[in-house]
C-alpha cells in the first residue's frame, strides 16, 4: 500500500473496486452503493480480511479495497499482512466492531484510509468512498497541471513571537484561494507547531510518523497524512509529546519536500529558525525565503545573521523581508534605522491589528481571510505576488541583498546610538546658538 502512487496509471491497469466482508448484511449494504459508483456488485466477496489476503496474493489489487476486520483476532498485524500482498496505490477502507481510539490511530498510521465502526449506514459508506476517490483523483502538480511551475517558499521568523506562523498560514491560504494553486503547508515545529491549530484542525500523526519512519514516506503516505483545510489547502503539522524528542538526520524532511512537490502546486514551509542550524538543506531548493521581522534591537541583530546565512546557503532563493505586526506608534528601532542596519529595504510591512488577529483566532481562520481592510489586504497581496513571481517571473526578483556578515550586538547598538546622536546634533547646535 505504501509506494509511489499515480492515480491515472493505476485506474487503467486494475479493477476500480473490491470488497471482502464477513456477513450478509454488510454485503447487502455495499452492493447497491457499488452500483451507484458504476462498480460491479459481484466484486463484493465473502471471507473478510483472510480471503482478501489470499485473493490479492495471486491477483491484482483494486484501486479501492474494502475489508471487514470483524473476524480478525489481531487487526493491526493482519492489516500489515494485507500490505505485503497489496500493490502500491491501493486505497484501503476497513470496517470492524472494535471501538478503540488507539486501534483506529494505529490502523490509520499503518496506511489504511479510513476505519468504519459497525454498524454503519449507507451514508457512511458513501462518504468513505468519496474521500477515497478524492485521494485518487486529487490535484497533482506533475500530472494535473505540468505547465504551472511549482512554488516553494520558506517562512522564517527571526525571533519568537514575530508572527511567522501567522504569515505562513496566510500565504498558504492565499496561494490556494487567490493564486489557484493546490498548496501544502508544512509546519516543521513538531512540538509547538500552530499550522493546524490556527485553521481549527487536528494535526494528526502524519508528521511524527514520517520523522520516525522515513522509509514509509511516499505519495500515498502524503495523501493520507495531510489534513485538508479546504479544496486547495492541506496541512501537515504535529503536536508531538514534550517527552518525545524526535532526532533524525533530516532525510525525512527532504523526502517530505520531494513527495509534496509531486503532489501539490505550491509548498509553504513554516520553518523554525533553529532548523536552519540543524537542517540547512531544507532551503537549498526554495524559490522564496520570507524572513519575518520586527523593529527591535534583537530582531535587527538576528535579521542580519539570518540574511547573511541565506546569502551563503540559499543563493538561489529570493529573500523577501516582511515586517509583521507593526504598530502605528513609536518603534524600539525606526524602520529607516532597521533598513540601514540590515543594508536592504523591507519589502512588505503588515500593520498590527489586534481586532483582526483575535477574530481570526476565535474563528479558526487564516489571518489573511479575516483581514478585509485595504491596509491589511494590500501588503498581504504584495507578499503573494512577490512569492509567485519567484517562479513565474524569475528575472524580476528585485533586491537580492541578503545582508552583510553579521554584526555583533555591541557594534549594532553603537551603530544605532550613533545614528540617534547624529539626528539630534543639528537641533543641539541650533539650541546652543540661541
Amino acid at each position: 500500500m505504501n509506494a509511489p502512487f499515480h492515480g491515472s496509471r493505476a485506474a487503467a491497469l486494475r479493477d476500480p473496486f473490491a470488497a471482502f466482508v464477513c456477513d450478509d448484511s454488510t454485503a447487502e449494504l455495499l452492493r447497491p452503493i457499488a452500483v451507484e459508483h458504476g462498480w460491479a456488485p459481484e466484486k463484493v466477496n465473502r471471507g473478510g480480511l483472510r480471503n482478501a489476503i489470499q485473493t490479492l496474493s495471486v491477483s491484482a489489487s483494486p484501486t479501492i479495497l474494502f475489508v471487514d476486520l470483524s473476524e480478525s483476532g489481531d487487526p493491526l498485524n493482519d492489516i500489515n499482512a494485507l500490505a505485503e500482498v497489496c500493490e502500491p496505490g491501493t486505497v484501503v477502507i476497513a470496517a470492524g466492531q472494535v471501538n478503540d481510539v488507539r486501534l483506529y490511530r494505529d490502523l490509520i498510521a499503518s496506511g489504511i484510509q479510513d476505519y468504519l465502526l459497525k454498524p454503519f449506514t449507507a451514508d457512511h459508506l458513501r462518504d468513505a468512498f468519496a474521500n477515497a476517490q478524492m485521494i485518487i483523483s486529487g490535484p497533482r502538480a506533475s500530472e494535473a497541471n505540468a505547465d504551472k511551475p511549482h512554488v516553494m517558499a520558506a517562512v522564517i521568523g527571526v525571533r519568537g513571537g514575530v508572527g511567522a506562523s501567522t504569515v505562513a498560514t496566510s500565504i498558504a491560504w492565499m496561494m490556494g484561494d487567490k493564486g489557484g494553486r493546490s498548496t501544502a503547508l508544512l509546519d516543521l515545529d513538531v512540538h509547538f507547531g500552530t499550522g493546524a491549530l490556527s485553521l481549527d484542525l487536528e494535526p494528526g500523526r502524519g508528521l511524527t510518523d514520517a520523522i520516525e519512519n522515513p522509509s514509509r514516506i511516499d505519495g500515498l503516505f502524503i495523501e493520507r497524512a495531510m489534513v485538508r483545510a479546504n479544496e486547495k489547502l492541506c496541512v501537515l503539522s504535529a503536536e508531538a509529546p514534550l517527552n518525545q524528542p524526535l532526532l533524525n538526520d533530516g532525510s525525512a524532511y527532504y523526502q517530505l519536500q520531494e513527495e509534496i512537490r509531486n503532489a501539490f502546486e505550491a509548498t509553504i514551509l513554516d520553518l523554525p529558525r533553529s532548523m536552519l542550524v540543524q537542517h540547512g538543506h531544507l532551503v537549498h531548493e526554495v524559490h522564496a525565503a520570507i524572513v519575518v521581522v520586527e523593529f527591535t534591537l534583537a530582531a535587527t541583530r538576528d535579521a542580519i545573521r539570518i540574511l547573511s546565512w541565506l546569502k551563503a546557503n540559499a543563493p538561489q532563493a529570493r529573500v523577501i523581508v516582511v515586517a509583521n505586526r507593526v504598530p502605528s506608534g513609536a518603534q524600539e528601532i525606526s524602520r529607516k534605522d532597521f533598513e540601514q542596519s540590515i543594508e536592504r529595504k523591507v519589502d512588505v510591512v503588515i500593520p498590527f491589528d489586534a481586532k483582526v488577529a483575535a477574530q481570526a483566532a476565535k474563528l479558526g481562520q487564516p489571518f489573511a481571510k479575516i483581514a478585509t481592510s485595504s491596509k491589511l489586504n494590500q501588503p498581504l497581496g504584495q507578499l503573494l505576488t512577490a512569492t509567485v513571481a519567484t517562479v513565474e517571473n524569475p528575472g524580476e526578483t528585485g533586491e537580492d541583498g541578503a545582508g552583510k556578515p553579521a554584526a555583533t550586538a555591541g557594534s549594532l547598538l553603537e551603530k544605532l546610538n550613533l545614528k540617534t546622536m547624529l539626528a539630534k546634533k543639528p537641533k543641539l547646535e541650533k539650541a546652543k546658538a540661541v
